[in-house]
């Protein structure tokens, strides 16, 4: 292995022991606790070390976002594989994507609430961002029914389930109904 080829070995763990310290610091105190000098310390690497691979706070949540992002996707189709018949899918798809967002709430953010300079819903949408779309595009395109968009049905399903992740959160709808509101959304689709 040539010096350079190590070089860039170490860079790329360098940068993955920010993002997952970042991720973990997160998950425990909250994106409010995830400081450049703070993370430093945690990795035992100078702020500029850390500067060097992030320009701040906003590209670590990108990056954890994006992170993120592939988890999510995974989680999905990990579930919808094991489900027989599309109403099933999409009923595990709900379950995989609500079950990920109370479990990683940071993570959860990171993706879809805090500004980490990615862009959605574009032609230059990183691929995990894509990925994850495409994951529940997967089981929710053949369900969508005839003559409708399966884009735009995923992206209203994916708003449903979002809703209801954000508000269960956030104390504003009881945890306990999770199970009929999944229910309801899922009865509602146009398959047998």
């Amino acid at each position: 292995m040539s010096v350079q080829e190590r070089k860039q070995r170490e860079r790329a763990e360098r940068e993955r022991l920010i993002v997952a310290t970042a991720r973990e610091l997160a998950e425990q105190q909250g994106w409010d606790a995830v400081t450049t000098r703070r993370l430093a310390d945690r990795i035992e690497y100078s702020q500029p070390v850390l500067y060097s691979h992030f320009r701040g706070k906003r590209e670590i949540i990108g990056a954890v976002a994006l992170e993120g992002a592939a988890d999510l996707a995974v989680a999905v189709r990990a579930a919808t594989a094991a489900a027989s018949g599309p109403r099933a899918r999409v009923a595990a798809l709900a379950h995989a994507y609500l079950d990920f967002a109370e479990r990683n709430p940071a993570v959860y953010d990171a993706i879809f609430q805090l500004d980490g300079g990615l862009p959605y819903a574009r032609e230059d949408t990183p691929e995990p961002l894509k990925d994850a779309f495409a994951a529940l595009l997967e089981s929710l395109g053949e369900v969508a029914g005839d003559g409708v968009d399966a884009g735009l049905f995923t992206e209203t399903f994916w708003a449903c389930l979002h809703g209801l992740a954000t508000l269960t959160r956030a104390g504003r709808l009881p945890p306990q109904e999770t199970e009929r509101r999944v229910g309801l959304l899922v009865d509602r689709l146009p398959v047998d």
